[in-house]
């Protein structure tokens, strides 16, 4: 977990509409990302 206020490191990920979304690509907008580290696990 990242202390409130410091930045967020560089990363990607597969976005929902499909494709790749890197944290580069949603500089100057507000965006909210959220994980589900159990989603579709048996855990």
């Amino acid at each position: 977990m990242l202390p409130l206020g410091k930045k967020a490191p560089a990363f990607h990920l597969e976005a929902s509409t499909g494709g790749r979304l890197g944290l580069k690509d949603l500089a100057g907008k507000f965006a909210v990302i959220v994980f589900y580290p159990k989603n579709n696990t048996g855990g």
